[in-house]
Order: structure tokens, then sequence, then C-alpha cells
């Protein structure tokens, strides 16, 4: 269809099926904060959002990528450290020609081929964070820093290695936050109410941005985030987005402002997916979802995060299974240093979760939530579903501890057959009051979680 500039026409726009197959992303946040590559340890975000405590959040973020903003703030951990690292004198503009010289020397091949290992689908590279600075050199360059970009084209060397191991390419744009044209320090959720440039001349430069991205670059999704410019029809970016790119993506984002108590609000800005952070749903939603995270609890490469702050494989593996089974994907972060190197911590994280996904993978790609996505073992142990075709996956978060076992309220027909996916072993199967009853000779031990094939499909008992 020909999309129109409304919020009606937009809206009618399907969630392509790719994104819904996709399940996996990786997302890249790399930039002028990687040669610092500093915040303190201070927790994540998805702890800080459900206990509400915002108060010094700000002052002590363990973000590094918000390295321009935290410096500012009298007498935060990170001023301090930029003051004896760097000394008084030394400005956040002066990290543009380290990283230039640095990002000469990047591979992006070597970063397309470990994605494509794991068996991520698709790539969402940060190409201007609130910093301001643009990690390709546009046609439209900043008017108040002169040569505030790099020198090598990051973006389209990044889309043509990806794209040629067959993954899809997107881009991030910060239309919501840009210190280049409203510098004030941000200290608290309130601050972000005043955050986002509002002039014409903003609009039209970002405008022009995002516009690029697409024409340029043939961006699979809009990934804006905090916000975007009150005055600026973003329904006519989006159909003109839409009707250049119909499989095109719009994240939920451009919507996104803050209230007089500094809660999260969104618009009625049209949108395909959510992007809640360092967070996930309870249960499956019905509108397409994408959770997005570091594999530490900053985004961008923080020097002072070990593997106390890193995520486990085991913990990796599922939260990544429980996403999918609501209806969501994981767009799940890696932060290079500043040559273009990523951290060997963060590369072992994603290649565990590619060793699960190599013998696993059938339950997760391509799948869709069941009836209802939790359920558990007479041992206790956790299942997440998903389904394909005529199939059902049960996924066990755990070994069963016995080659005998019931899932919980599974309800088989007579001819249903059952098969462990990692190693092909057969199970046999006998319906009981209790569930599905469950004999197999695969051990179903040494992995994170371990996934079954029932096919046809079992049905959910009646409560």
């Amino acid at each position: 269809m020909q999309y129109q500039p409304t919020l009606e026409s937009v809206s009618q726009h399907p969630v392509p099926t790719w994104f819904h197959n996709a399940k996996l992303g990786i997302f890249i946040h790399w930039g002028l904060y990687s040669v610092p590559a500093w915040a303190p340890n201070s927790g994540d975000l998805g702890e800080v959002i459900e206990s509400g405590n915002w108060a010094d959040w700000f002052t002590v973020n363990a973000y590094a990528e918000w390295y321009a903003n935290t410096y500012r703030i009298p007498g935060s951990p990170t001023q301090r450290h930029h003051f004896a690292t760097y000394g008084h004198g030394h400005a956040y503009r002066d990290f543009v020609g380290p990283f230039n010289e640095g990002a000469e020397q990047w591979d992006p091949g070597s970063w397309a081929d470990l994605f494509k290992e794991v068996g991520a689908r698709y790539v969402v590279l940060t190409t201007k964070h609130h910093d301001g600075f643009l990690l390709w050199p546009s046609r439209t360059p900043n008017p108040y820093l002169e040569g505030y970009h790099t020198r090598r084209d990051l973006c389209g060397d990044l889309a043509q290695a990806v794209r040629g191991r067959g993954l899809t390419m997107a881009y991030y744009y910060s239309g919501g936050v840009d210190w280049s044209f409203a510098p004030q320090v941000i200290r608290s959720r309130m601050d972000l109410r005043a955050a986002c440039p509002q002039s014409p001349e903003y609009v039209a430069y970002a405008d022009a941005h995002w516009r690029e991205l697409v024409d340029r670059y043939e961006t699979a999704i809009l990934w804006n985030d905090i916000g975007w410019p009150r005055h600026h029809n973003t329904n006519q970016l989006f159909a003109d987005y839409y009707n250049a790119m119909p499989d095109g993506l719009v994240n939920n984002r451009f919507g996104q402002h803050f209230d007089a108590s500094g809660a999260t609000q969104l618009a009625p800005v049209h949108h395909d997916f959510t992007t809640p952070e360092y967070q996930q749903y309870d249960s499956i939603q019905e509108q397409k979802w994408e959770s997005c995270r570091g594999i530490g609890a900053s985004f961008g490469y923080n020097s002072q995060e070990g593997v106390d702050q890193y995520l486990s494989a085991e913990a990796l593996i599922h939260s990544f299974i429980d996403i999918v089974s609501k209806n969501g994907n994981l767009l799940i972060n890696v932060g290079p240093t500043a040559d273009g190197r990523i951290p060997p911590m963060q590369a072992e994280r994603l290649r565990s979760l590619g060793t699960w996904l190599t013998g696993n993978g059938e339950a997760i790609f391509d799948s869709r939530p069941w009836r209802t996505a939790e359920g558990s073992t007479d041992g206790g142990v956790d299942v997440r579903y998903t389904t394909r075709d005529e199939d059902l996956y049960a996924i066990l978060m755990d070994s069963p501890g016995s080659r005998e076992f019931v899932i919980n309220g599974l309800v088989a027909s007579p001819e249903a057959r059952a098969t462990v996916l990692a190693d092909g072993t057969e199970a046999t199967l006998n319906q009981t009051e209790q569930g599905l009853a469950f004999r197999t000779d695969s051990p179903m031990d040494g992995a994170p979680a371990h996934a079954i094939r029932i096919s046809p499909a079992p049905e959910p008992a009646a409560s």
C-alpha cells in the first residue's frame, strides 16, 4: 500500500515477518566515549527502574556512553576520573582524534563473522549517540562543531560486511538528546524534559540524518532514542520510510518523553514495537517487543567492568529464551574498544549463546509464542514454550535431574512424538493426570537449557 503522512495510515503498517522470525539482534555502542571507556560500577538501569530510586543515577551513571554528560557533573566519580586522567583542560571533543585513529584499524568483517557465528539475524549500530558525534561523514554536518564525525564511513563499511554475511543492517539515532545542540547537563529525569532540542534548525538536522540513513544505507529499522522534537511531523517521516522500505520498522522511542514527576510517558506516536531496556515482560505480549541490554551494566565499553558485572552465559541464555517465549526479540549489546575490538569476555558470552543455539535454535528462530509462555516439570524445573508450524517446543531451563520426568499440564495426542533437539534422541511419552511424562536416553545435562520438540503440539490441560 501507499502510506500517507497520517497516524491512521502509518498505523496500518504490519510488523514484517523477518523481525518476528529474527529473535536475536546485536546492538553496537561505539563512539567517542569508547576512548575514555570509563564509568563507575553502580548497577544496571533495570535495578534503578525497578526500585524507582533515580536520585543519584545520573551522578553515578554506569553507562559509559553518557561520559560527556557525567564528567560535567561536579564531584561525580566520572569527573574525578577525567581530571585525574586527562587534566582539567581536556575537553570531550579532544577524543575525536584518537577515535578516528583507532577506527582506521577496525576490521568490520571480524565483527560480522562473530555475529554470524553466534546466530544473530540483525545488527543495530549507534550512528549518533547523545554526544552528537556522527559515525559517518554526513551530507548534513554538525553546524556547531566542525569535523565532528568520523573520517571513515563506519556505517557503510559495517553494512557491507554485515549484509555480506546474510544479516540485516539497521541503525540507532539519538533524536531526543544531542549535547552539541543543547549542552545543558542532565542531573535528573526532570532535566530530560528540557534536554531535547526544539529549534527548527535541529528539527531539519535530525530529519535530514534519518532520511540519509534510509536513502544511503537502507536502514531496516528507525531505532530512535529519548524522544523527538515535539513540533516535527513524524508521520511524514514514517510514511516516506515505509513507502521506500515496506519491510522496515519504527521503534517506540520517537514518542518517549517525561512528565512533571520525571516519569517516562509515551505520546500517541506510531511504532511497530516496544523497547524495554534492561527489563523484560512477565507475560506474552500481543504487540511485538524487543528487550535491549548490555552484556554488562553499560552499553559503551567500560574498562571498569569485569566478570562480576557481566551476565553469566547461563543468565544470558535463560533471559533470551524467556524473551522469545513472550513474543520478544533480544537486542544484546557489544561495546567495542576505541580501535574496534570486541572485548574477549563479551565475545565469549556471545559464543556461549551461539553454541547453545547450534543445538537448540530450531526452538527459537522462526517460532511464535504458544498459548502460555511458562510451565514446570514435576521436579520443579521451569519450562518455556514456543511453537512453529504444528510443533510445540518445551525448553527446560535446567537439567530435569532424571531421565524420567513430567511436564505439568500438557495433554498430548496418542500419536505425539518427542525429540531432544541437542542430540536427536527420541523420548517415550505417556499421558498422566499430572501432565505429559517423558522417558529418554538423553542425559540432558551439561547445558543451561534443553529444548524438546513435541509433534503434533499438545494442548494445555483444562483449568
